[in-house]
């Protein structure tokens, strides 16, 4: 059977000392043009100090981690609270705190999705890529789209390592749109330690 092309970001799934999925909160400027879905990689905002923007290129070194929704002061419909699973100008009123929750911790495991370009290979574990940014996703779900650059694949200089496959039954066979488990290689924090 093939695997299912059905690209969701990136997915905590632990961490390698153990231990719980944690969020910390980051602030987003009002009224950011770019919509930032869950499973996406953020980063500190080059245009505005003290925010996190989505990942604008895969080559660059400033992942801060994973968004995992939004928390919106007031809902521009509603007019109450909300939390929902992606961030568009849409879905926030005007001149309202946008308080956004990251998956931050440099040693967590995520899972990804393979792209349609080249098939999984054993030979992919412990080897580094850069994601296929598509800065799109799901509004019904609020899902990234984000895909893992299998062809990228190289030893040194890629943004998300691979440390195993999927156990994901529909999507662990030796094809494209494999499932991986990955590590940040490239992380704001990391560069600190």
């Amino acid at each position: 059977m093939a695997n299912i092309d059905a690209p969701f970001g990136l997915r905590p799934v632990g961490n390698i000392g153990g231990g719980q999925h944690m969020t910390n909160q980051f602030l987003i400027v009002d009224n950011e043009a770019t919509s930032i879905f869950q499973g996406d990689i953020v980063e500190p905002d080059e245009n505005n100090a003290g925010y996190i923007a989505v990942q604008e290129a895969t080559t660059n070194e400033d992942n801060l981690g994973v968004f995992n929704g939004v928390f919106i002061t007031k809902d521009p419909t509603s007019g109450k609270p909300t939390f929902s699973n992606y961030y568009s100008q849409t879905n926030v009123a005007t001149g309202e705190e946008i308080r956004a929750f990251v998956y931050d911790d440099p040693f967590m495991k995520f899972e990804i999705q393979g792209d349609s370009a080249t098939a999984a290979a054993q030979t992919d574990i412990n080897k580094v890529a850069d994601s296929v940014a598509t800065h799109s996703g799901s509004t019904a779900n609020g899902r990234s789209k984000l895909e893992l650059d299998v062809s990228d694949f190289q030893t040194t200089d890629g943004q998300l390592k691979a440390v195993a496959f999927s156990s994901d039954p529909e999507n662990n066979e030796m094809a494209t749109h494999c499932n991986y488990v990955v590590i940040f290689n490239e992380h704001q924090y990391k560069k600190e330690l």
